[in-house]
Formats: structure tokens, sequence, C-alpha cells
């Protein structure tokens, strides 16, 4: 080839596929041309890569949806990549929208001004599932997530309910909407819902338009009273700020405190369930993202399981993608949900350094349908990283038929926003309050670091 000259007794008849082991100092790694995707490094040289795992795959027929399963243990680079990926899509206009226990997306959501529902004694999580914002209409999608709401709200897991019931409420629900516009005095919430309930609607049932054995109202108003105003949920359902949340590009549900909770949990499951469904059917033209991290305990009940199903099946369709981020193996081998609805249905699966589990990853490996060539990439992982460079490994297979391993390296300045550590969060939060927001802080705190400063 050009440029080697060296003596003819060196030299030897090979073919191209062998020859090209002997350039190592190269690389198959091309970037994508693709004008939507995330920087990641090549796995060999570190340089920068422009790479698409949502449109182009589909494009090349690798695979047939956007749907992404990722899946890393604790200090593998797991929330580190989420973030990274999470942040290039929104700032590539993607509505999205995260459902989170542990906090890891608190510092992204600040700085980019998303909207951040969490749980606490003195600021407990709200929502209004009954108010319509101006311009839009009460939808089949919209009643129907309401009366699965009530439904969950009235009957335990173990209790079922009849077609006679369901009619009712689903007349109750059409009659309140009818009653608003007459009583534009009346706030659409749970509590004037309620309130028409015992006032309207059992008088509707007095004079006989449902009969009284086909829905028992005084065992359903008893049931619900808790979340009547006085009640000891009334705040849950009745909120009058951050009501339209179609047109927020940025929401974090972080439902850490609420996550063994019987009752809370399913209800605000449902209701985030709702609202990124109602993102996914009426912002046409628009890419969504609706990414679930360890609420395996949200997604493992029989209704929201439904939701699942759908969210992952339908998704496609709608210029959308669900992705489901968990730590554990055993929560994809032990959960029939993640088996049937999310593994099946997702093309492109991320996975994260799993050399603790290189004993036992057959099972996983048969679960995934990984090859054996995947299996060999996701177990060398780390194994030889640059000692000069701080990145972890990341491995990339879009449905069977292209799969990669890359860098994921970030600058300080995303580190200190995408950390998870404790201590760094709390000096990051030092920053952003001292300085006035979250990018100024970071951006001091990142020069400071870069000149030396001992501040961890």
């Amino acid at each position: 080839m050009p440029g080697n000259d060296f003596p003819m007794n060196d030299t030897f008849d090979t073919f191209a596929e062998q020859a090209v082991c002997f350039f190592n100092m190269e690389t198959s790694y091309r970037s994508s041309l693709s004008p939507f995707g995330i920087r990641l490094g090549d796995r060999t040289s570190g340089y920068p890569l422009h790479v698409d795992i949502s449109d182009e795959p589909i494009l090349r027929g690798w695979t047939t949806n956007r749907n992404k399963f990722i899946i890393g243990p604790s200090g593998s680079g797991k929330s580190f990549f989420t973030n990274h990926m999470v942040r290039s899509y929104y700032e590539q206009g993607a509505q999205v929208v995260l459902v989170d226990v542990g906090h890891s997306y608190k510092g992204l959501c600040d700085l980019v001004g998303g909207y951040y529902f969490t749980y606490s004694e003195k600021s407990p999580i709200r929502f209004n599932p009954f108010y319509i914002a101006e311009g839009d209409t009460l939808d089949t999608e919209k009643k129907e997530s309401i009366k699965t709401l009530l439904m969950t709200l009235w009957k335990k897991d173990d209790e079922s309910y009849t077609r006679s019931e369901y009619v009712a409420i689903s007349n109750a629900l059409t009659l309140y909407y009818e009653y608003l516009p007459a009583h534009p005095d009346v706030f659409p919430c749970f509590n004037s819902f309620y309130e028409f309930l015992m006032e309207e609607y059992l008088q509707v049932l007095e004079d006989g338009k449902v009969q009284e054995r086909n829905f028992d109202v005084d065992n359903f108003l008893y049931v619900l009273n808790p979340y009547y105003k006085g009640g000891e949920f009334d705040y849950l359902l009745n909120a009058t700020s951050n009501l339209d949340l179609l047109n927020e590009r940025f929401i974090v549900f972080e439902l850490d405190e609420i996550k063994e909770h019987a009752i809370l949990l399913p209800i605000v499951t449902i209701i985030i369930m709702e609202v990124f469904i109602s993102k996914m059917r009426k912002l046409k033209g628009v890419r969504k993202m609706i990414l679930l991290e360890e609420v395996w305990k949200a997604i493992s009940r029989e209704g929201t399981a439904e939701y699942i199903k759908y969210l992952f099946k339908t998704v496609r369709k709608f210029f959308g993608e669900a992705v489901v981020v968990t730590q554990e193996i055993e929560d994809i081998i032990s959960s029939p949900i993640v088996k049937q609805a999310i593994i099946n249905n997702s093309d492109c699966k991320i996975l994260l350094d799993q050399s603790k589990y290189q004993n036992k990853f057959d099972d996983v490996q048969a679960l995934m349908g990984l090859t054996d060539k995947e299996k060999a990439q996701i177990l060398s992982m780390n194994k030889a990283n640059d000692p000069t460079k701080k990145y972890k490994e990341v491995f990339i297979s879009l449905g069977g038929q292209q799969s990669k391993v890359y860098r994921t390296e970030v600058s300080l300045e995303e580190y200190l926003c995408y950390s998870t550590e404790e201590k760094e969060k709390m000096k990051v939060q030092e920053y952003a309050a001292k300085y006035g927001d979250i990018r100024k802080g970071i951006a001091v705190l990142a020069a400071e670091l870069r000149n030396g400063a001992k501040i961890f």
C-alpha cells in the first residue's frame, strides 16, 4: 500500500478481512449522517461520534420501534448515560416525561427549567386529572383514564367491578362535564366532581334513571371520601397550579417517598400514564419520550400493566419512544410484564457494565435474545479503559442486527449536573443558590475544580 516501503520478502498475500486487523490504530466506528442523535465516544480512540439510536435504525431496517431497555447495576454509569441521552433528546426538540425513584434527574430538570413533581410531607405531590386546558377537549382517552382512576380509587386489587358500575361511572362523568359549562363558577377538580355526585347525581338516581342495585353510590362516596376536601388525601386530585402539562416539554415525577405506598403509588402512576398518552396522541409531529426508572412496584399492578403494554405497543405510531431503566437482572427475570411487554417491544437494548453478573449471564442472554458476539462485547466492557480518562463504556444493540460498545465521556459541567453522589449534589445546590441558578453555579464550580481547588 502507498507509503509502506519495505523489502518484498517481508510481504505476503492475504484476504482483505484479515488484512484490516493490522490497522490496530484504525476503527470501523463512523458518525451517523442522521441529523438526530447523541454524542458518544469511539471505544478505542475516544474520538467523538454522532450516534443515532432512534431514527436511522428504523430507516435501515434494523429495528421496528424506538423503544429502549437499559440495564446497569449501581456504579456502572447508567445514570450518566441516561441523563446524557435525555438531555440530547430534549435539546433536539423532544417532549420528555420521566418517572424516577432516587432523584437521578433533579439536576437536569433544574438545568432545563422543567417541572419537578415530588412528594414530601410539607409539599405533597398534587394533580388535577379533571382539569381540561383551554382549547382542549374531553376526548375518549381522557375520559377512559379518569374512569380507570376512579375505579382504582374505589376497588381493591382483588375486587372486580361490574359492567353496570362501569357504565354508571361513565354516565356520571358525562353529566358532570355537561354540568360545568352551565356553572362557570365551578372549578373542575375532584372536589367539585364529588359534590356533583352528592347533589346532582343522587337526584338522577332518585328519578330512577340508574337502578340502585346496579350502582352503590353510597359505598362509592364513602370509599372516595378521603380524596375530598378535609380528607387524608384531599391534596392529591385538586391541584390549582401546574395544570397544563400537555405543553410542558420536560417533566419529572419523583416517586421515592411513595414507592411503597399502597394507595398513592398506583393512583399517581395512572395519572402519569394519562399525561404521556395525552401528549402522545395530541402533539402531532413532535418527538416524545417517556422514561421509567426503577418503578417496578408501579408497573407490577394489573391495571398499570395494561397501560405499559398499550404504551410499548403503540408509542411508535405517534413518533414516540418508551424507555425502561433498571439496576437488577432479577427485575427482568422475575417480572412477566417486563418479559412480555417491555423486552419484546424494545428493539434497542442498552447494557452497562455486567461483570458482577458474568457467572449467571446465560439466563439474561437467553431472555434478551443476545448473540454470543453480543455477550462477548458486553462482558468485555471497562476491561481495558484508558487510565488517563474518566469514562464508562456502554453496549448498544439495535434489533440484534448491529451492536457496538461506545464510551460515555461527558464534560466536567455535565458530570456535576448528572452526579448522584450526595456530597457532589449538595455542593452543586450550594453553588446554584449562591450564584442565582444551577447553570451559573455549575460553571463557577467547574472553573474552580479545573484550577485545582480541593472542593470535594
